[in-house]
C-alpha cells in the first residue's frame, strides 16, 4: 500500500498556535474544520504517493537537495485566498522571499516528477469550505491584520501515518 509524503517549511510552535485559532475560528464560525487537522506550514512539494518499499530513495533525494543556503527570515502578513468555487483556500500570506523560491527551487531539482506553481501560503481553511461561507470568511479576513516573522533554518520530510509526521530534516547553512 503506497504512502504519502510531501516536503515543507514548519514556523515555531507558537505561531502554528496562533495560526490555530484562525482555524478554529474558521470550524466554529464557517463550517470548516478540516483545516485543523495539520499544522500551518509552507508546502515546498505537494504530496506525493510511493511505495514504502521506496523510502530509502526518497530519503536519498531529500538529502541530496541543496540547502546552501544561509538561514532566512519569512514574514507572515495578512490574509490571502484562492477563492476558487469548488475549492475555496484561505491562508496567512508570506511576504515575497527570494530565500524562499530559490529553496524552492533546489526542491524540484531533487523532486521533478511533478510540476506545480509554488503560491507559498500557510492554509487555514479549505477542503469542507463551502464557497458560500469562504465568501463570508473572507469578509473578515480579507482585511484582518496579523503579522509576524520566523527563522527558516531548515526543512521536513513527512508521511502520512494517519497524520503527518516528520521523517527527516535538512538543515540550511552557509556554505
Amino acid at each position: 500500500m503506497q504512502k504519502m509524503y510531501f516536503i515543507a517549511v514548519y514556523p515555531p510552535q507558537e505561531i502554528i498556535d496562533e495560526i490555530k485559532t484562525f482555524k478554529t475560528d474558521l470550524a466554529l464560525h464557517y463550517g470548516n474544520s478540516k483545516a485543523l487537522n495539520n499544522d500551518a506550514h509552507i508546502t515546498l512539494f505537494p504530496p506525493f504517493s510511493r511505495d514504502p518499499e521506496l523510502e530509502n530513495d526518497i530519503h536519498t533525494a531529500f538529502q541530496k537537495i541543496d540547502t546552501h543556503i544561509p538561514p532566512f527570515e519569512i514574514t507572515l502578513n495578512g490574509f490571502g485566498s484562492f477563492p476558487n468555487p469548488k475549492n475555496p483556500v484561505l491562508y496567512v500570506k508570506p511576504e515575497f522571499s527570494e530565500n524562499l523560491n530559490q529553496l524552492h527551487q533546489h526542491v524540484i531539482r531533487q523532486f521533478s516528477f511533478n510540476t506545480y506553481s509554488f503560491s507559498p501560503h500557510m492554509t487555514v481553511g479549505y477542503r469542507d469550505l463551502t464557497f458560500e461561507n469562504y465568501l463570508k470568511a473572507w469578509e473578515v479576513y480579507g482585511d484582518k491584520e496579523y503579522k509576524t516573522s520566523f527563522l527558516v533554518d531548515k526543512i521536513l520530510l513527512l508521511r502520512y501515518d494517519g497524520k503527518w509526521i516528520p521523517i527527516a530534516e535538512k538543515y540550511l547553512s552557509e556554505k
